[in-house]
């Protein structure tokens, strides 16, 4: 059976490309390169990609610099820096990109079901980034609901099934998850910042650093700033 994964690069997204390939499916990734500030996680995105032996790997182009409305958008916005948790939970972030998962998941869903897929797998979580709506789970709810309605599969009564693995786990839970399935930490990007080495300030770069801590792991990414 094949499914398809969306795979940014990052931490999450590579766990969820190796858990689809543990489960038994065979693995076709799609990435987007829509002109943001960290345009650098595509690199891991291709690397992991390869290390995970997908079938094919799709990079879908289109630019969301147009309507800016986020940090990763809008070089002239400032990305959040040195911010414990809890400033981090209190408002959805100016790193948050306008209906991002919805134009993903689309895209994802006409890949799957021109290729006769009956799973999308998302690296979505609602535990340690609980500021984005579209990584909680009445989101994904009613993006099933798009997706049973708005597809031939759907309306036949095999509507393509969207797959959370990492939804209502902790960032230390995803790295131990990872761990076993043998994700390469080392190709892996999380930083916002665009750069060739992790800033170790912004959010991302935070919670990553503070999972593999707490873990008492090495993180084998270089970082800058307050990073390691």
């Amino acid at each position: 059976m094949k499914a398809v994964i969306l795979l940014s690069g990052g931490l999450d997204s590579s766990t969820v490309l190796y858990q689809a390939h543990s489960d038994g499916y065979e693995c076709y990734a799609i990435s987007f390169d829509y002109q943001q500030r960290h345009r650098r996680e595509l690199k891991s995105a291709r690397l992991v990609a390869q290390s995970a032996g997908v079938v094919q790997h799709q990079v879908v182009n289109f630019d969301l610099r147009q309507w800016g409305g986020s940090a990763l958008t809008d070089n002239s916005l400032e990305l959040p820096r040195d911010r414990d948790i809890i400033q981090m939970s209190q408002n959805i972030p100016i790193t948050y990109v306008p209906a991002r998962n919805t134009i993903f998941l689309s895209f994802a869903l006409a890949y799957a079901e021109t290729i006769d897929a009956k799973r999308v797998y998302i690296g979505v979580n609602a535990l340690d980034y609980s500021g984005y709506p579209d990584c909680r789970p009445d989101y994904i709810q009613g993006m099933q609901e798009v997706f049973r309605l708005g597809t031939k599969q759907g309306r036949e009564g095999q509507p393509i099934k969207i797959v959370t693995p990492l939804i209502d786990l902790k960032k230390t839970e995803i790295i131990q998850l990872g761990n076993k399935l043998g994700v390469p930490w080392e190709l892996t990007w999380s930083c916002y910042a665009g750069e060739e080495i992790s800033c170790g300030v912004c959010d991302s770069c935070l919670l990553r650093l503070k999972a593999f801590t707490e873990l008492g792991l090495r993180d084998p990414i270089p970082y800058r700033g307050n990073g390691r």
